[in-house]
């Protein structure tokens, strides 16, 4: 589980002073703590825990977009590095090739032929590459296809 490779982690980044590794991996732990106080009844399963972790990676490019337009290039780059630590302890992610190679899949799979259908396979799509396709990269590389799918039909 992610739960103690994290509390190892922090021992080691305290010993040699790494502030902002700390600094992360305080985050990740407290938000599985969290998660733990919740009430859900649900238990922190390494699936639960994956999900933890997406969502603080979303947060962090989302703050990186904000301090760039800003101007915070000091406070995005502090971002950058947090997601950096926050991607390891994430599945590896496709590249767009493997992507757009698995949503051909889905798109024979579910019979789609335009942007109509999108809904369709962007749900089954978001299944299949849980943890392991940003959902933005997944929606602009579908859009593409199935735009060129509509005019390549006329």
């Amino acid at each position: 589980m992610i739960k103690e490779k994290i509390n190892d982690l922090m021992k080691e980044a305290m010993k040699s002073g790494d502030k902002l590794k700390l600094e992360t991996l305080r985050s990740i732990r407290a938000a599985f703590i969290e998660f733990d106080k919740s009430g859900s009844g649900k238990e922190l399963t390494e699936e639960e825990e994956i999900k933890i972790i997406n969502s603080l990676t979303k947060k962090r490019k989302e703050s990186i977009e904000i301090f760039e337009k800003a101007n915070r290039l000091d406070l995005a780059e502090k971002e950058k590095k947090e997601l950096e630590i926050l991607l390891s302890f994430l599945p590896q992610q496709l590249s767009e090739e493997e992507i757009a190679k698995k949503l051909d899949e889905i798109i024979a799979q579910v019979g789609a032929k335009d942007s109509k259908d999108f809904g369709k396979v962007m749900g089954v799509a978001m299944k299949e590459l849980k943890g392991r396709a940003d959902g933005k990269v997944v929606q602009s590389i579908l859009k593409s296809k199935l735009e060129a799918n509509a005019s390549g039909n006329n």
